[in-house]
């Protein structure tokens, strides 16, 4: 055990990597230490990320706030494609990724992980996916890191409900902006190699 300059004692194996059925995105599992003075985790630690298999440099930094029932996505750039750290410091969200690598066996597959402050966990998207979330709770704060930075020029919207990819988004009526009600379907979608 190791005690940090907060006082909080914790095990060096601080983390846990979940993999998914799409090869690549990982559920991040910080060990949360608490007590009666609040909490310490590492949300990110750089050689155990390259341990288990995330071997990227993130450049950007994201942090938005959407109300209830907001949907975001589903974003990707093809020409500066962007891997994504994501996760929620306030509130609740259904956190999506959508597999747009042609030469994937689960090419068109979805994955979906309710991210939230209670449960403290991120979803690591890596290059070669669409990424979006709707916001379960009153208002959910979202943040997430990029391996290259935001290019309007390049940036690609899937449309949010293809009847194709199917995502079984937990909100019926999102709020969606005109950019992202203007997504294409995948089947007309320009997609990875």
């Amino acid at each position: 055990m190791v005690v940090n300059r907060f006082g909080f004692g914790y095990d060096l194996r601080s983390m846990h990597f979940v993999r998914t059925e799409l090869e690549g995105v990982l559920i991040v599992e910080p060990r949360v230490f608490e007590d009666e003075r609040g909490f310490f985790m590492e949300s990110y630690h750089k050689p155990r990320f390259q341990a288990a298999g995330i071997d990227v440099e993130f450049v950007q930094d994201n942090h938005s706030r959407s109300g209830k029932g907001v949907l975001r996505g589903m974003h990707y750039q093809l020409r500066h494609p962007q891997g994504k750290l994501v996760r929620v410091i306030r509130g609740e969200a259904l956190d999506v990724a959508v597999d747009l690598r042609r030469s994937s066996a689960t090419f068109g597959r979805w994955l979906g992980c309710v991210l939230s402050e209670a449960n403290r966990r991120q979803l690591y998207i890596p290059r070669g996916f669409a990424h979006g979330f709707c916001v379960l709770s009153d208002a959910a704060e979202v943040l997430y890191k990029c391996t290259d930075v935001y290019r309007p020029d390049d940036e690609h919207t899937l449309f949010w409900n293809d009847p194709a990819l199917a995502i079984d988004w937990p909100i019926s009526d999102p709020i969606i902006s005109a950019k992202d009600q203007r997504g294409v379907l995948l089947a007309q979608a320009e997609c990875y190699p």
